[in-house]
């Protein structure tokens, strides 16, 4: 009878196990992020442009799908898929990428953290969440740094570590960071890799981060390569015509509570040999998020981009942004965001939004309502 009992226990025990292993789950997940904007100073005659945005408002668009296996002992397979969405035309973004967002799969284990392969996230975009008050959105740090929105690489190997904490770290390397050609811009920068070069286009980064229940600080660096020209019209965006020069970021995070309002900032350092004038410079940003009731949220941000050996460049954006809840999925929000270029500078308040620069030592107002709903 003993044996009866055991042999089924172990039985049963292997069933468990079984089944576990085999325990899979697949989500579909979005946010649709829908807003019009009035914007002045556009162009040489200063006029006023009516519009809906085609990047973003509050956030981008997307639709995503993610989803894990339960292979036992806690070691768990993953996968993401996740394409950007321009409102208002249906269009894809991340320069037409079907999934420019996110393409992954990986494997994670609470021992050794997570092992990802695909296009995916650089350490950039880990060091800035909840840091950033004002994330991705236009009126924000994109504005002056188109990267910083789009820091994802193309062939990328990552790895992410939780300690359990409060204390993560990662890092990415890329084999050919970009091979998408959709500029010049940062949605596509034309850097596949190049045969040969062992340095071409390549692009790693790395991250250290904490994070209690009141505060944290992150740190990160990010440097992507560039490659020599091929025949015309060949070019590699952003000035990074050889393997040797390279766009380099050192950033400096924090965030605080102090009690219902919470405060973030931080610093981005940059060497960016792409450019022959002004390759260094430093962008500040610091920002407060407040709940007024439960439904209604108000949030303010400065950005300022201060070059060295080149003040002329210099720029600042300020906003200030109200968020009300219809539901827990559900919001409206109303922004109102300012830009003040220094004289040389044509900086556009809307960030890479086409058709929107000022003339050089222009300033620009802009207003942007919308709706957002997440899924």
């Amino acid at each position: 009878m003993n044996k009866h009992l055991i042999a089924c226990a172990a039985a049963l025990a292997c069933c468990q196990t079984a089944l576990a292993q085999n325990a899979s789950s697949v989500e579909i997940y979005g946010l649709i992020d829908v807003g019009i904007e009035h914007v002045t100073g556009v162009g040489a005659a200063g006029d006023s442009l009516q519009r809906m945005t085609t990047s973003s408002n509050t956030a981008p668009s997307r639709l995503g799908f993610r989803g894990s296996e339960d292979l036992g002992g806690g070691t768990k397979a993953f996968f993401t898929l996740e394409q950007g969405i321009v409102m208002g035309t249906g269009g894809l973004s991340q320069g037409g990428r079907a999934f420019g967002r996110q393409a992954l799969v990986g494997v994670s284990s609470p021992t050794l953290g997570a092992l990802s392969l695909g296009r995916q996230y650089t350490m950039t975009f880990w060091s800035g969440l909840g840091t950033d008050i004002h994330g991705g959105g236009i009126y924000g740090t994109g504005s002056l740094d188109a990267y910083l929105p789009n820091a994802r690489a193309d062939s990328a190997v990552a790895w992410r570590k939780n300690f359990g904490n409060g204390f993560q770290t990662g890092a990415t390397y890329s084999f050919a960071r970009d091979s998408v050609n959709a500029g010049p811009s940062p949605a596509g920068t034309n850097c596949p890799m190049q045969s040969g070069d062992s340095k071409a286009c390549r692009e790693w980064s790395l991250m250290a981060r904490y994070d209690s229940k009141t505060w944290g600080t992150a740190l990160a660096y990010d440097r992507q390569h560039g490659r020599s020209l091929g025949p015309a019209p060949d070019a590699v965006f952003g000035g990074l015509n050889s393997s040797n020069k390279t766009d380099s970021r050192l950033i400096i995070n924090g965030w605080t509570k102090v009690g219902d309002v919470k405060i973030g900032g931080g610093l981005l350092r940059r060497d960016n040999q792409g450019s022959a004038t002004r390759p260094d410079s430093d962008m500040w940003h610091l920002g407060a998020s407040m709940p007024v009731s439960p439904a209604l949220t108000l949030s303010t941000q400065v950005v300022t981009l201060r070059y060295k050996n080149a003040s002329d460049f210099n720029a600042t954006v300020l906003a200030v942004r109200g968020t009300y809840a219809l539901s827990k999925r559900t919001n409206v929000f109303a922004q109102i965001g300012h830009i003040k270029n220094s004289k040389a500078s044509a900086v556009a308040l809307s960030g890479g939004s086409p058709g929107s620069n000022p003339v050089a030592g222009a300033s620009q107002t802009g207003i942007n309502i919308g709706l957002q709903t997440a899924f």
